[in-house]
């Protein structure tokens, strides 16, 4: 009775000893963990946004626009975005203007004014790149306004007030456009970013009395205090979309 008690004892023991281990080697493994799941979340994002241009140019082609296939992989191959997958190794939140330091640089295929993203939303631009780093300036940060549409279509800039990196606002905004606590906030093809990736939601409205223009206050899709892994972007017709309207400035 004796030796059995001391055997199931030593089982118990044994046991949590190797649940101890296990956790401790869990805990070590989550990095690697985080960075296979956000490669894969990159190649999903990609191949997201084939399908959607597909979709988009199928509806086009049943509207006898584009008369042939060749035409639609042409497109197809082009109307691309990649996503870089990184790691936030430097992030501020309470500056005029906030930078976030990532691990991946012009050895990895980053460019100056690629979008960063999150899964939830919104992050910023690469404004500046070396071989193994690049440095990207938030959204939170009073010179980089964003150009932002509401959920009936309006469109309209989202401004950061240098206070909280809670809050986001857009300002003047028409009172005929309806607007509820609750609605998402999302970007405009006329942004750096892609389209329709969310920036945030309206958690308040105020009207001003002196133009009955509406205010609204918008809490980041992102939470900018626990950043720690982002997309970014690479918009494949950027370059070629920013030949063109350079090419016409100046011209009537």
């Amino acid at each position: 009775m004796q030796g059995n008690d001391i055997v199931s004892s030593a089982n118990v023991v044994s046991g949590l000893l190797y649940k101890k281990q296990n956790d401790v080697v869990y805990y070590f493994g989550l990095r690697k963990m985080n960075d296979s799941l956000i490669n894969e979340n990159a190649s999903l994002r990609k191949q997201l946004s084939a399908y959607n241009t597909v979709d988009t140019l199928k509806d086009v082609l049943v509207k006898k626009l584009i008369p042939s296939t060749d035409t639609l992989k042409h497109i197809a191959r082009y109307a691309d975005y990649k996503y870089y997958t990184a790691h936030v190794i430097n992030n501020s939140v309470s500056a005029a203007n906030n930078y976030i330091t990532i691990n991946r640089g012009s050895s990895s295929g980053l460019r100056n004014g690629m979008a960063v993203i999150t899964g939830s939303g919104t992050v910023g631009k690469v404004v500046h790149v070396t071989s193994g780093f690049a440095s990207v300036i938030s959204i939170l940060s009073i010179r980089q306004p964003v150009s932002a549409k509401l959920k009936d279509g309006s469109y309209g800039k989202i401004n950061w007030g240098g206070e909280s990196p809670d809050i986001l606002e857009m300002r003047d905004v028409p009172q005929q456009i309806k607007v509820k606590k609750g609605d998402s906030v999302l970007t405009t093809s006329y942004s750096f970013f892609p389209a329709d990736v969310l920036i945030g939601t309206v958690y308040k409205i105020e009207v001003s009395k002196k133009d009955n223009m509406q205010m609204l206050y918008i809490h980041p899709a992102v939470n900018f205090r626990n950043l720690q892994y982002v997309y970014v972007v690479e918009n494949i017709l950027a370059e070629e979309r920013k030949t063109l309207e350079d090419s016409t400035k100046g011209k009537p």
